[in-house]
């Protein structure tokens, strides 16, 4: 006899992100689950696409860390209202805690709010968070293997970011056997290369993601 107690935890989770992404298209507020691993560059690029879209958007940010309001502080430096999460060893978000966060925000006065899933290549993608889409970020120190390894964080998002081009050079990252893998695992989702830190290539990933959320 085999007892799936994984199942029952999704069904629940699932339920209340329905509740929750109802709750969003009443408000006219787009989300973004941003999913990477730890020093991709996820708080570098949530600040890029911060400056790139502020001044069409009201934004803020839910930030998901095992401990610590590091990341949360640095988006409030820029006057952005951002919501700390701590999971306390969790390795994802789930939509009861993305409930709680946003009970804390005005929903009335945002367009976007991004969420900075746990640096993770694995676990959040199984939770649904009433998202309306799911980004994926990869930078090039982390391998051109990667798809590989974690096909389905690959496979579940919507579109994909390489971060970190810049470095390029540096490292033995094989850029044609990746987007080959990317190509091979999700064919529709769009591929921005991007530096967050200089900004090149950020304006064609604003571009993408401000399209979406005018239609949200």
């Amino acid at each position: 006899m085999k007892i799936d107690v994984k199942q029952p935890i999704l069904d629940k989770n699932d339920s209340l992100a329905a509740e929750l992404r109802q709750r969003f298209a009443d408000n006219h507020v787009f989300v973004l689950d941003l999913l990477a691993s730890p020093g991709s560059g996820k708080t570098s690029t949530i600040l890029a696409t911060i400056d790139a879209l502020r001044d069409e958007f009201n934004i803020a940010v839910i930030e998901g860390d095992i401990a610590s309001s590091v990341d949360a502080e640095k988006i409030k430096g820029q006057g952005i209202a951002a919501v700390q999460i701590n999971t306390g060893g969790a390795c994802h978000l789930e939509s009861a805690m993305i409930k709680r966060a946003i009970d804390v925000l005005d929903l009335e006065r945002l367009d976007l709010i991004i969420i900075e899933n746990v640096g993770n290549l694995v676990c959040p993608t199984d939770f649904d968070l009433g998202e309306n889409a799911k980004v994926m970020i990869l930078s090039v120190p982390e391998g051109d293997d990667k798809p590989l390894k974690y096909p389905g964080v690959f496979q579940v998002s919507d579109a994909i970011i390489l971060n970190k081009v810049d470095t390029m050079p540096v490292f033995n990252f094989d850029r044609e056997a990746f987007e080959a893998s990317i190509a091979r695992l999700n064919p529709q989702a769009p591929l921005f290369p991007i530096s967050a830190t200089s900004g090149d290539g950020v304006e064609a990933w604003a571009e993408w993601l401000a399209e979406r959320i005018r239609n949200a």
